[in-house]
Order: C-alpha cells, then sequence, then structure tokens
C-alpha cells in the first residue's frame, strides 16, 4: 500500500468515526423527550443523567494521546469504534434512571477516544491542513445533525431502544472495515509530506492563557445549545410540532453549521486565524441573546447562526493546536485541548437542568450567551498579542 492510499483510507475512517462520535452522544437528548414520556418522568431529571457521559467525554480525553503513543494510534481507532457500538447496545438494557446513568457513563468513556487521536492523525495525513479540517467538521457536524432527525425517526416508529442499537451495529461494522483498509499508523512516511509544520510564536504563556479560557467557554457553549437544541425547538417554537418534525428542524439548524466548518476550512488559507476567531466569536453571544428573546423563524435563524458560529470556531481552535504545536506533540496537545473542552461542557447537562427550572430556555439561553461573552474577549485579546509579534 502507497503513502498516499494509506493517507486517504485513514482520513476517510477518521472523518466516518468523527461523525459518528457526535451522532452516537446526541441520540440521547432526543430520545430523552421520548423516555421522560414513556416512564412519566421529569425532562429535568432525566437530562441530567448525561452529565457522566459528557464529563467523561471530557476527563477521558486526558490520557488518550499517552494510549496512542503507547499502543499505536490505529488501535485507538479501532476500539474507539468496536467499544462506542457495543455502548449504544448497553443503553437498551437500562431500565432505571441509576442504570441510564452509568450507561451513559461508560458510553462518554469511549466517545472521548475519538478527538485527540482522531484529530492527529487527520492532521499527519492532511495534504492541504484547512480544507481537510473543515471537511473533518462537516462530517463531525452532518453526525449531530442526523442524531435528532435519525433517532426521532427512529424512536418515533420502532422505539427508543433502536435508535441506539442500530447505529451501534454500523458502528461495529465499520471497525471492521477500518482495521481491514488501514493496516498501520503510516506516521512516519506522513510526517514528512504533511503541510501541517508548526509555526513559533512569543509570549507564548499569554496566548496559551487566552487559547485556553476560550477552549472552556466555548465547550460550554457547544455543548449547551448541541444538548438543549431539540428541547428549544420542540418548547419554544410556538408550535405544536411532532417529535419527527422537532428532528428534521433540528437537522436543518445543524446542517447551517457543517456547511459553515467547510467554509473556514478553505478561508484558513487566505485569513489570519486570529482574525477568523474574532470574526466568528461574536456570532455567539449575539445569536444567543437572540435566541433567547425570539420564537418561530426568528428562533430558528438564531439557533443557526449561534451553530454556524461554534461549529466554525471548533475549526479554528485545532488548526491552531496543529499550526503552533509540534507533530510530536500532537496527540498529547490535542488530549490537553479536548480535556478542557469536554470536561468543563460534561456541566452542560446540570446547568441546563438548573436553569431551566428557573425560567424554561429563554433564561438558559440568556446564561450560555455570557460564556459567548467570554470567547469573544478571548479572541480579541489572542489577536491583539499575535498582532503585535515581530515579523
Amino acid at each position: 500500500m502507497t503513502d498516499a492510499v494509506l493517507s486517504r483510507r485513514t482520513i476517510v475512517f477518521v472523518n466516518i468515526a468523527h461523525a459518528f462520535d457526535h451522532f452516537v452522544l446526541l441520540i440521547y437528548p432526543t430520545a430523552v423527550i421520548a423516555i421522560a414520556q414513556e416512564r412519566n418522568l421529569d425532562y429535568s431529571d432525566l437530562i441530567s443523567l448525561a452529565t457522566g457521559s459528557f464529563v467523561a467525554f471530557g476527563l477521558c480525553s486526558l490520557p488518550m494521546g499517552w494510549l496512542a503513543d503507547r499502543f499505536g494510534r490505529r488501535t485507538m481507532l479501532g476500539i474507539f469504534f468496536f467499544g462506542y457500538g457495543a455502548s449504544c447496545v448497553l443503553m437498551t438494557l437500562a431500565e432505571s434512571p441509576l442504570s441510564l446513568g452509568v450507561s451513559l457513563l461508560i458510553l462518554g468513556v469511549f466517545s472521548a477516544i475519538y478527538h485527540p487521536i482522531g484529530t492527529a492523525m487527520l492532521v499527519t495525513h492532511a495534504r492541504d491542513l484547512g480544507r481537510d479540517l473543515g471537511w473533518n467538521g462537516v462530517w463531525g457536524n452532518l453526525g449531530a445533525a442526523g442524531a435528532s432527525a435519525i433517532t426521532a425517526g427512529l424512536t418515533a416508529f420502532i422505539g427508543w431502544r433502536m435508535a441506539f442499537v442500530v447505529p451501534g451495529l454500523i458502528c461495529m461494522a465499520c471497525g471492521v472495515a477500518f482495521l481491514w483498509f488501514v493496516r498501520s499508523d503510516g506516521e512516519r512516511t506522513a510526517q514528512s509530506k504533511s503541510h501541517a509544520s508548526s509555526s513559533v510564536v512569543q509570549r507564548p504563556l499569554l496566548i496559551l492563557a487566552a487559547f485556553g479560557i476560550a477552549i472552556v467557554a466555548g465547550g460550554m457553549t457547544f455543548n449547551v445549545t448541541t444538548i438543549a437544541l431539540p428541547k428549544i425547538i420542540n418548547e419554544d417554537l410556538g408550535l405544536h410540532i411532532s417529535l419527527s418534525v422537532t428532528g428534521l428542524l433540528a437537522t436543518g439548524v445543524f446542517v447551517i453549521g457543517a456547511l459553515t466548518q467547510l467554509t473556514v476550512g478553505r478561508l484558513l488559507s487566505s485569513f489570519a486565524l486570529p482574525d477568523l476567531f474574532v470574526g466568528l466569536s461574536i456570532l455567539q453571544p449575539v445569536g444567543l441573546s437572540l435566541a433567547a428573546y425570539s420564537d418561530g423563524i426568528v428562533l430558528l435563524a438564531s439557533l443557526a447562526l449561534v451553530t454556524a458560529a461554534i461549529y466554525g470556531q471548533v475549526v479554528i481552535n485545532d488548526a491552531m493546536v496543529a499550526r503552533y504545536i509540534p507533530e510530536q506533540y500532537r496527540a498529547k496537545a490535542f488530549s490537553i485541548r479536548y480535556f478542557l473542552s469536554f470536561t468543563a461542557s460534561g456541566f452542560a447537562a446540570p446547568f441546563i437542568a438548573a436553569w431551566h427550572m428557573k425560567g424554561g430556555f429563554p433564561v438558559v439561553l440568556q446564561m450560555t450567551a455570557l460564556f459567548g461573552t467570554i470567547v469573544f474577549c478571548c479572541a480579541l485579546a489572542f489577536r491583539s498579542v499575535y498582532k503585535r509579534q515581530p515579523a
């Protein structure tokens, strides 16, 4: 197998894994609407059970870079496919709130494998960093988008349990195909050809501080929006719509985010990262504030604006790590990046539950806008420090 073929195959399966990572993690936020009706339980109580999965999503990201150095990135991504798929099947055995919480926790552990490992593999094998990151973002966002519609459809016709079983079995089948078609990491050969060479920066501690705070705050806006989106549409749109229609509308909003990631990936070759960072970050507090005080078409447009901003920022953040961190440290760097982002955002579920009980989703969105404002301030600080560097 030539290096070029190995790189193309690796990127294809990394993209598929990204789609599954976001798809599976967002099955529960839509399925929980049906579970609450079936068991006559409160939405706020049930959505808070997802806390374990999202906390594990972040906490378990930290050791993945070190595990990849020991066992290989290919092995770790294979474990992701099989472990994630099996976790979906395990969800169907949950009969009590406690067992639901435990099953979601296990799901979160396996979901943590992808981002540190998959992103590092993508950057290593990329031939055009901006383009490949953009398309990778599209796959992930389409996975998130499809979760709402497909879960709603499967739940409506064959029950919420099958909404976990079907994707789980497909995920494991993809794992078999991955191990068959991608026979090695191919890192040594890919390193010499990758365009993801690192850049030297002055005052790295200040840049790192601004970047780190933005990752934590951005993780909150990301997870609050993606978890709550189906319920916001179902509850605050101002129309009486079915679960299936709710899923389709949520999918449409997520697709806009996918298109934004592709656009941002292409813009990376023409504009400076700090400038793109500032431009996208201002859209978060603006969109969240508009969504808090609107309904109908305006609500959907505001949510689309927020989704475009938060998913576009993901591409920016990954590109920053790729450009400023040497290749041999990238797996560990991505582990720390996603540890910060996902651990903080793991508290999004109880955050939603607490503020939803106080005043519904308008209050949830208002409070989330504060995190968006923090991201914007960090983007300004990052750009200010970066622009002062000598040529």
